[in-house]
């Protein structure tokens, strides 16, 4: 290969999900047998949520927010809550196809 010790080897690749992928790829020549395992992770695009609270003033008010887990690992998150009088488990772990409830609370102090 002209002292190269590389040549390229295009892949495309189109999943219908967000997961981790696992392949193999089997290269053979008469002299030579390789097999090369490849792992694709996919990650679903990143949309921007907002969430609107109407409650009377001081009353206190939770959103049930799902996150699913359809990859093949098991999920944990660390919540970091930004914004006064906003409250929510720091931690929260999903399971591999499951879907876990993110209880956020609005607890108001004053009307605003």
């Amino acid at each position: 290969l002209g002292g190269s010790d590389t040549v390229e080897f295009p892949i495309k690749f189109t999943p219908k999900h967000a997961g981790c992928y696992h392949c193999q790829i089997l290269l053979k020549s008469s002299r030579d047998i390789r097999v090369y395992e490849i792992e694709c992770v996919v990650n679903t695009e990143q949309d921007d949520a907002q969430l609107e609270f109407l409650t009377p003033a001081f009353q206190t008010v939770t959103q049930e927010i799902p996150i699913s887990n359809m990859s093949n690992e098991d999920w944990r998150f660390e919540a970091l809550l930004e914004g006064q009088c906003f409250y929510g488990p720091s931690v929260i772990n999903v399971h591999v196809g499951q879907t876990a409830q993110y209880p956020l609370t609005f607890k108001p102090v004053a009307e605003c």
